[in-house]
């Protein structure tokens, strides 16, 4: 627990620039402050608002100590709030890139819409959410998937 509240403590630290608190918590954490890079792991929960990332490990880049991209795998789950709606989503790794606000899903990518239930699945989903944009990729001629209720 005490190693829980440093990991957050510290992280706030980094963080303390940007917009909004970012709370970090993991079984175990390890930060390379030459290189700009944290690597946490061990039931990794990622809080920023109402968005929050699940997975066994993530990665966080940094420029100047601020965060410019997260990579989550082994488990990578999340929950994400636009406009309105509320996004589950999994797959095998999980990137989001700060300055672009871009989110990318692959390997067995998988998201559902909470309030409609409308469901993609690919190899990779990309989105965007400065532009409300969504790209669902496939490989092996395996097709890309959506699937949502029509009401008559």
């Amino acid at each position: 627990m005490v190693f829980r509240i440093l990991i957050c403590l510290f992280l706030i630290n980094i963080f303390a620039l940007a917009a909004q608190t970012i709370e970090v918590s993991a079984k175990d954490f390890y930060l390379d402050e030459k290189n700009e890079k944290s690597i946490l792991s061990g039931d990794v929960e990622v809080k920023k608002g109402e968005d929050i990332l699940n997975s066994q490990k993530l990665v966080i880049f940094m420029k100047n100590k601020q965060p410019v991209k997260y990579i989550a795998t082994n488990d990578a789950k999340f929950k994400i709030h636009m406009k309105d709606k509320t996004y589950h989503g999994s797959g095998d790794e999980f990137i989001y890139v700060v300055a672009s606000d871009t989110y990318e899903i692959n390997g067995k990518a998988k998201i559902i819409e909470v309030e409609t239930n409308k469901q993609l699945f690919g190899d990779k989903i990309i989105v965007d959410r400065k532009n409300m944009t969504y790209r669902v990729i496939s490989q092996d001629n395996k097709p890309a998937k959506f699937v949502f209720e029509v009401k008559e």
